[in-house]
Parts: C-alpha cells; structure tokens; sequence
C-alpha cells in the first residue's frame, strides 16, 4: 500500500509537471496571468481522474464576487461527487469543491456590502479547488477577525449542517440526548460543541477507536464504531435518545430509528456505507439500500417518531433557501465570536496533494476537517502518509492512523 502511495504522488508530480507546460485549459495561455492553478476531475472514477491544471481564470458576472482562494474544505461528498455517486451529477470535467475561503479580487455589477480585499469565505457550486473563483454575494461572508482562512473554509458546510439538523429539524432543547455517527469527523465535531451550548444535552457517538483520546472530552459518551453501539446506548438510556444523526445509510438506518424514544427524531443526511472501493460500486449500493429497514408510516404514527432528511447543498443551490442559511450563519458566528465554537482542522494539504487527501478521508483517518490550501507547497509527507486502508486491517489502520495525526495534525493539542 506504501508502495501505491509513492506511485501516486509520482504520477501526481508528473501530470503537474506536465500540465505546467500546456496551454490553459479552455484557452488562455498559460503564465500571461489570466489563469490559474485548478484541481480537475477529468471523469468519474478513481483518483487518478483527479489532476492539477492550468485553466482559464473566471471573472465574476453580474451580483457575484471573485475571490482569490487562500483554503478549501474538502468533505466526504467530495468523494462521492469523485465516484459519480450521487443523483444527477454534472459533466465533467469539472472543479470539484464546495465551500472555500479567501480575498475578494473583484465586484461584480449590482453587489453591494463587500469591497475588495474583505476577508471571506463561501459556498460556491462546484469550482471550489482552484486558485480563484466565483460565486454569488447571497452565498458569501465576511471572515471575523481572529478566524483562519483554513478555520473558515472549515466553518460552512460542518457547521452549519449540524446547526440545521439540531435545531431547525429536530428542535434540540435542554436535556435532550443524541446520537452522532463519525464524531471524529468535521460534521460530528460540530454537532458536538453545538449541543454543548444547550445546558444539559448528553451526547453518544460512534468513531474510530483511534480517534478516541482526541475527541472523548467532547461527547458525554463514546463508542467504537464497529460496537454494538444500540446495546451500548441502551444500557445508558435504556428509553434511548432524542435524536440520531446518521451519515452512515443502510443497516444504521433501522437502528437508529429503533433507538429513538417517543416524539424522537432520525435524520439521514449521508450515506458513506456505500462507498467502500476507489471507485462507484452497484454491489456495495445495492448492499446499503438492501440493509435499509423499510419505513412503515404507520410504524412511525404508532410509535410518535419522526424520520426526516437533510441536505445543506440542495438546500442551498437547488431549493433557494438562502436566506434561511444567511440566518444561521449569523448566529454561528456570534457563537465563534462569544466563543463557544470553533472549526476543528485535521491536517492542511497543498492541492498536488488532493489524492492522498482524499484518500484519508475514505480511510476515515481525519479528526475534523481536511484542508486544501492553495499556497501550500507539497511536501515529501505526501508520499508516506501513514494512513492504511481497512485491508490491512483495524489494528493496523487505528496505529499508523495515530503516527499520522502525530505527524500532520498540529491543531489537536
């Protein structure tokens, strides 16, 4: 697998090395400073669909913002939209990425409230991973002052999701408990500080055993992902929780609602048990959907619980709830002003090195959000990332997972 890695970053190198020297993308030419550097997603795949090229520079049309990217989140559907796992996806080729931060480099008609150099970050439509790029002002926000550009590009999608699912969706108050699966990861670590601002909610979540000793002060109780975690609750709260969190799918579906107490809340906003490969697997699809327990509208009427959905980008780009979304960053950020919340970085990465941290996050080695900082050189790291896949195994996966937090994680203290 070391070996895989090495050949990886070599062939990244190379396509660099290689772009480097071709006329940019779309036209343009490359070097006469009208583009730029750009992870491209050649076709649907594995990672070898992913490279960096030159391409052309965009330039904002009317009631957008160009902004210069300084960092880039990089989040599991980011992998899926790799796989061409999701519903409808786009052409390609394409910039993949989602929400980024930055510098605002030019205005365009009829946007008002921003002035060139504001410090920002953003939701953008795709074409997040690239040196510059272009959204519409509704989907942007002034960055607070003592907030990093990778904290800000690790803020949008994490914590806002968590505060829609908390309480927009299932109206957590105090002395509710919830479930949270992947609480290592940058959404579970939200929705972990985020209950912690409401007095007495306890919180359960499944992780990895090796991410335990980092995060188990943020949960009122933590549980190897691979447990029987439904007995585990259960000898807890033997009545079970308020609210589960599922971005698992297939058999945790059934669980999960079957865990809930009266007038209790399930919400799916993910569905990573059907990536298991490199690439788009019907077996491991059909496998999911065929775990997923078959919701009985009169089972739910019987039992007074609620199954519900959340998706923060169709929410965004497809249902036009802007300002509802406008509102609640609002009111994050006031709760990172006061305090009370704060992004949590697992490792920055420069965009050569998008594979093998892509790679880490189908490893589910990351203790909160992965960063894509465009100014970052690559670095020899890249090459022997310590992080295995599940074939050699969870012992072996748990050690070299906490070598590589050791070696690229200087945020967790």
């Amino acid at each position: 697998m070391a070996k895989e890695r090495v050949e990886k970053a070599d062939e990244t190198e190379q396509m660099i090395e290689k772009e480097g020297g071709k006329e940019a993308v779309d036209g343009g030419g490359a070097g006469d400073g009208r583009d730029m550097r750009a992870v491209l997603l050649s076709a649907f795949g594995g990672l070898n669909k992913l490279r960096v090229a030159r391409k052309v520079m965009p330039e904002p049309q009317e009631g957008e913002l160009k902004i210069r990217v300084k960092a880039c989140g990089l989040n599991f559907i980011d992998l899926m939209v790799r796989q061409g796992n999701i519903d409808n996806p786009p052409k390609t080729p394409l910039v993949p990425g989602f929400e980024l931060s930055g510098i605002v480099e030019a205005i365009g008609g009829n946007v008002t409230g921003f002035e060139i150099g504001d410090r920002v970050m953003a939701f953008v439509n795709y074409n997040a991973w690239a040196e510059v790029a272009c959204t519409p002002a509704e989907f942007v926000y002034k960055i607070p002052e003592d907030m990093s550009f990778s904290e800000a590009a690790a803020f949008p999608m994490n914590f806002v999701t968590a505060y829609m699912m908390l309480f927009e969706v299932a109206n957590l108050r105090e002395g509710m408990s919830v479930l949270v699966h992947s609480a290592g990861g940058g959404v579970g670590q939200a929705v972990a500080q985020l209950c912690s601002t409401v007095p007495n909610v306890r919180v359960f979540g499944t992780a990895s055993s090796f991410k335990h000793e980092a995060i188990k002060n943020s949960l009122s109780h933590l549980f190897d992902r691979n447990a029987d975690y439904v007995q585990e609750v259960k000898k807890i709260s033997p009545d079970g929780v308020d609210i589960v969190l599922d971005c698992l799918c297939g058999e945790n579906t059934g669980k999960g609602i079957g865990l809930l107490k009266p007038l209790g809340t399930y919400i799916l906003y993910g569905s990573s048990n059907m990536v298991t490969g490199e690439t788009k697997s019907f077996f491991s699809f059909a496998k999911s959907w065929w775990q997923v327990e078959k919701v009985n509208p009169i089972k739910l009427f019987e039992e007074n619980k609620v199954m519900a959905g959340f998706s923060l980008l169709n929410l965004l780009f497809k249902q036009g709830r802007t300002a509802l979304i406008n509102g609640v960053v609002e009111k994050l950020l006031t709760l990172f002003t006061e305090k009370k919340i704060k992004p949590l970085v697992d490792s920055l990465w420069a965009l050569e090195e998008v594979k093998e941290a892509m790679q880490r996050i189908h490893d589910r080695g990351n203790i909160g959000k992965l960063i894509l900082d465009v100014e970052k050189a690559p670095t020899p790291l890249m090459a022997n990332d310590s992080t295995e896949t599940s074939e050699a195994g969870e012992e072996e996966e748990d050690h070299e997972g906490d070598l590589e937090n050791k070696e690229r994680m200087p945020f967790i203290q």
